[in-house]
């Protein structure tokens, strides 16, 4: 267990580069500075209420996934702001804000005109290990990658965390850079926002339409967040009509079906649902064994398949999990020099067990917490009164059903009573609502941390 807070913020910082592109980490990461380490607690400070909100709205759960990693236990992670900060605070974390050798492999090693960021040379069709769940999600990337705007388009991939919608799509890119000199763009949903607003501030809006409009395959990951301003909106949907039209290949994958993503406006859900939408579920046990066999093989590492198999019986939720599992304990071995038992494996891995014994987060948790908070009655979530006392906590206890748990517009509605589509206008309203009311925004910032930290509370009626 890490003590020193500059060492464990190096280790959480090594493994968000990992996940995270340069321009996501640099812009949101490294300006992040380790401040006290309590006996459960990280704090962390920004420089302002911006930087503080973005990150608990965004990457709080990621964060907090690499504290727990790196500490060896559950962590509470804490944001403050803290008005002067250091200019480099990624040096004074001990980490570099840009991963060099990252930065470099791609351009050395690839054919083509390459892309806005880097593609991960570990993301290629060939290390996909494909099973029952995401066969179909498979054969459709593959199918674009090898006819670009013939086969499907777009292709729309959605799915949980982990489970392979990066690696699918950075996949295709490396395919038809290998085939072609075709021109490719692929970069996350944020970094696009980033770089308009660059544009805006720095009358660059020709350049970066003329960057886009002009590729032949565009790859945008996380596209839900296009939802974060309606500007980039208007500007995405005339970008996507210009390719569309020359049948230029887009591929762009999300957390949920475009139909499902509150604040999307109708006219690009549309658009999204021209091509082919497909989904990635979470692998069965045969598929999480061959992703352990592949790993290892990558890693040139070898446990017994009593291990393996106590991997994938027991980490279920994300591939991502699954393979942090394993490395984890080929980490240990490798560095104590000790052959990994049973015991040892499930030691090691508490942490992951017990996150994945969680049991998720229920329709009627949230509707209990949000009624308390709100102090109404619990019968009023699913009444028909319109008063603003009562619709407003109601439609607010929808939206953290459809962000904080899986059940679909329809499964949500019927627990309220209502249609999917009064559900989804009420998550669309209070996405609009975080926008422009502070009070509101505090309000589901800390209904969502109470209900997410299973502090949930007992119905007094």
């Amino acid at each position: 267990m890490i003590t020193n807070i500059e060492s464990l913020w190096h280790q959480v910082c090594e493994c968000l580069q990992k996940q995270l592109n340069t321009d996501v980490y640099s812009r949101w990461i490294a300006v992040i500075i380790p401040k006290r380490l309590e006996s459960d607690k990280l704090i962390l400070a920004v420089s302002n209420d911006f930087y503080q909100t973005w990150l608990e709205e965004n990457y709080l759960p990621l964060i907090r996934e690499a504290v727990n990693r790196v500490h060896g236990r559950n962590m509470h992670v804490q944001f403050e702001v803290t008005p002067v900060v250091p200019t480099d605070p990624a040096t004074l974390a001990g980490v570099s804000p840009v991963p060099k050798k990252i930065v470099h492999s791609r351009k050395a090693s690839t054919p083509g005109a390459g892309t806005a960021m880097t593609l991960n040379q570990k993301y290629v069709f060939g290390s996909f290990v494909v099973g029952p769940p995401n066969s179909f999600a498979h054969a459709s990337s593959l199918a674009v990658a090898q006819a670009p705007g013939k086969a499907y388009n777009p292709l729309f991939i959605y799915g949980g965390v982990g489970l392979g919608k990066t690696h699918l799509m950075q996949a295709i890119g490396h395919y038809v850079l290998s085939k072609s000199k075709a021109h490719v763009h692929y970069l996350s949903c944020e970094a696009l926002m980033n770089e308009y607003i660059d544009s805006l501030q720095n009358r660059r809006v020709k350049h970066f339409r003329d960057k886009y409009r002009s590729t032949d395959l565009l790859l945008i990951d996380d596209i839900h967040f296009l939802t974060r301003t309606s500007a980039l909106q208007e500007e995405f949907f005339h970008t996507f009509n210009v390719l569309y039209d020359a049948h230029k290949q887009i591929v762009m994958a999300s957390d949920r079906p475009a139909s499902e993503i509150a604040g999307l406006e109708r006219r690009l859900i549309t658009r999204f649902e021209w091509g082919l939408v497909t989904e990635l579920l979470p692998p069965d046990f045969e598929t999480r064994m061959a992703i352990l066999h592949s790993k290892q093989k990558t890693l040139n590492i070898s446990m017994q398949e009593e291990i393996l198999t106590f991997i994938a019986s027991h980490i279920c939720s994300n591939i991502r999990s699954l393979e942090g599992a394993l490395l984890r304990l080929a980490s240990y071995a490798s560095i104590y020099q000790k052959k990994i038992s049973m015991d040892l494996a499930e030691s090691l891995l508490q942490s992951l067990l017990e996150q994945e014994k969680k049991e998720p987060v229920s329709i009627n948790a949230i509707q209990h917490n949000v009624a308390d908070y709100f102090d109404i009655r619990m019968a009023d979530m699913t009444s028909k009164h319109r008063s603003r006392s009562v619709a407003l906590p109601r439609q607010i206890a929808m939206y953290l059903c459809r962000s904080l748990t899986s059940a679909s517009l329809p499964e949500i509605g019927v627990a309220f009573g209502k249609t999917h589509a009064t559900v989804l206008h009420a998550c669309r309203r209070i996405n609009q609502k975080i926008i422009e009311d502070q009070q509101i925004k505090q309000s589901v910032t800390k209904l969502s941390q109470q209900i997410d930290n299973k502090k949930v509370i007992t119905l007094r009626r």
